[in-house]
Order: C-alpha cells, then sequence, then structure tokens
C-alpha cells in the first residue's frame, strides 16, 4: 500500500489538469468535510486529509476548496449541517463517524468517503466491503482482533484482575460481533464481563456510577465518537475511582486515560485523500473496496498509570508507539 500511495503522491501534482477527463473540468476541486463531533475533537482528522490531498497536489487557494462541516456533537445541528453541505453540491464529501449515516439517507449522487469506526455492511451503507454497490465506500475501524489485544494488554498490566466492565453502544453497527469478540478473550484470560450500555455522551456519564457498585477491576470503552467526546471526564472519573480504561483511539489515552490500542486514525484519514483522488479522476466508489486501517499504535499514559497506582510493565512500554510521562 505504500509503494501505491508513494506512487500516486508523486503523479498527484502533476495530474491535476487530467483530474475530471470526460467532463468539464472546474477551476477549483470541491471537496466537501463532514463530522457529528466539534472542530476541537476531529480538526486533526480534517488536517489529515488536507496533508494527503497535498500529496496528491490539491493546493487549497490554488485548485482545492475545502468546505468544512461541523455537528458540534447535536443530532439536530449534524443533520442541519449535512444537508447545507450536500446543497452545496461538492464533488467529493470526506465524512467522520456517523456523518456517513446521515449523508447516506441525504444523497445518492455526490461520492460520499467515509472513516467510520463500525461495520458499513450492517449499518446499511455498503453492499460489501469488496463491493461497495453505491455511492459510498471509506475505510471502517472495525478490527475485531484488536478488541482481543486490548483486554490482554489491561491483564498483562493487571494481572490480578478478575472483573472486567465493558461499555457497549447496541446502536453501533458492529456491536454484537465487539461483544463476541471480548467474551471469547476474556474467557480464556479467566476474566469475567460485565456491560453496561450506552448509546451517547449523557448515557455514558450515567453508567459510570453503575460500574462503580460492579467491583470491576478495570473498564474497557468500545472506540466510538462519544466515548472520544467525554475523554477528560471519563479519565477524571477513573483516577478518583482507581479504575484503569482503555479504548481504542490515541486520543483516548491522549486525554488522561491509562492506555489505547487500535488505528492509527491520523494515518487513516491521510489515506481518504487517496479515495477522494481516485473518485476525482473518474473512478465510482462502488468500484472503490473499504478497507481496514494498515497501521495500529499503542499509546500509554504513565502519568495516568502513577494517578491510578499501576506499574505498567516494561514488556508493554517496549511495544508501545508512544508513551505519555
Amino acid at each position: 500500500m505504500k509503494t501505491r500511495r508513494g506512487f500516486l503522491g508523486a503523479i498527484g501534482a502533476g495530474a491535476l489538469a487530467a483530474a475530471l477527463p470526460a467532463r468539464a473540468q472546474p477551476a477549483q476541486v470541491r471537496v466537501g468535510w463532514m463530522s457529528n463531533t466539534r472542530a476541537a475533537d476531529a480538526g486533526l482528522f480534517l488536517d489529515a486529509l488536507r496533508s494527503g490531498l497535498r500529496e496528491l497536489g490539491y493546493i487549497e487557494g490554488r485548485n482545492l476548496v475545502i468546505e468544512a462541516h461541523w455537528g458540534d456533537d447535536a443530532a439536530a445541528r449534524s443533520e442541519q449541517s449535512a444537508a447545507e453541505l450536500v446543497a452545496s453540491k461538492p464533488h467529493v464529501i470526506v465524512t467522520q463517524g456517523p456523518a456517513a449515516q446521515v449523508l447516506r439517507k441525504l444523497t445518492t449522487t455526490i461520492p460520499v468517503v467515509f472513516g467510520f469506526s463500525g461495520d458499513p455492511v450492517e449499518a446499511g451503507m455498503v453492499q460489501s466491503l469488496a463491493r461497495p454497490g453505491g455511492n459510498l465506500t471509506g475505510i471502517t475501524f472495525l478490527t475485531l482482533e484488536l478488541v482481543g489485544k486490548r483486554i490482554e494488554l489491561l491483564k498483562e498490566i493487571l494481572p490480578g484482575a478478575k472483573r472486567l466492565a465493558v461499555v457497549a453502544n447496541p446502536q453501533h453497527a458492529g456491536d454484537k460481533a465487539e461483544r463476541r469478540a471480548s467474551e471469547i478473550a476474556a474467557t480464556a484470560l479467566g476474566l469475567s464481563i460485565e456491560y453496561f450500555e450506552a448509546r451517547n455522551g449523557a448515557q455514558l456519564l450515567d453508567v459510570l456510577p453503575m460500574i462503580e457498585k460492579s467491583r470491576s477491576d478495570a473498564v474497557m470503552l468500545f472506540p466510538v465518537q462519544f466515548v472520544i467526546s467525554q475523554r477528560a471526564r471519563i479519565a477524571e472519573w477513573a483516577i478518583r475511582k482507581r479504575l484503569p480504561a482503555i479504548s481504542g483511539w490515541a486520543q483516548f489515552a491522549e486525554g488522561g486515560n491509562l492506555m489505547t490500542y487500535g488505528p492509527n486514525l491520523t494515518d487513516t484519514y491521510r489515506r481518504l485523500a487517496w479515495y477522494a483522488d481516485r473518485i476525482l479522476k473518474g473512478t465510482k466508489p462502488a468500484e472503490l473496496p473499504v478497507e481496514l486501517p494498515t497501521r495500529v499504535e499503542l499509546v500509554v499514559n504513565l502519568r495516568a498509570a502513577k494517578a491510578l497506582g499501576v506499574t505498567v510493565p516494561r514488556s508493554v512500554l517496549l511495544r508501545a508507539d508512544k508513551v505519555i510521562e
């Protein structure tokens, strides 16, 4: 993949003149960006997309306009912003998280490239990963083997742990598969699991006191957007209650929690620029298979570990891509 990406980057700068063959080429390429969350939480992913587009020869102010829309963690605002973006008719829309499901209902003609935490087939966004079949394609972060790896890491740090609290969203496409993967991994390690359901950030904060009463030794939160949005409050609660918490995106550990293990989202959103480039050059989204992330990262927050009274083994630290001290 790196070879392919490097090749595209090398030819991208000179290829824009032929970017839209078989139809009149606009003076500038217009790429829409849509996120359900706030710019403060997802701006780095838009920056990663910008970087990827720049590597392919698309330069803002010269031959590229990016129209960014945000949902500010509010469903009504997300729907309004998505409708405004669709009405502006960009050549392609790149979307982060659940915004893809909103856009799916609003347009069947504008190409939509997504970075999605769930199963896009189960969500009805594509017909299959290999053959999307409609106007949506992109990358799914749902890699089930990573679920088990997170539990293994927790057990390595907390060898005496017996009970694990798992926060899951029953409305999240892929939730059942993540639960099965959790149960298999936990059983193999001698851990019992208790699930706590949360469909949004408000419900997540409501279940934290319930987790306290469960006498769990640690908490794993399936990586979804509202978990990341609440990362600072989760960290404050986890440290106060001495409950180590792990999830799947680097922001979770960077926001004060013990650890994350999962896809490198910055790399992934840079990769979405390749999809946008292919579509702008005439390839239909239906012909571009949905990918899985190619790079995962382990982030360990030693400041959080100290506050939790947890010793992170050297074997874990040596494998970490980033250690926060």
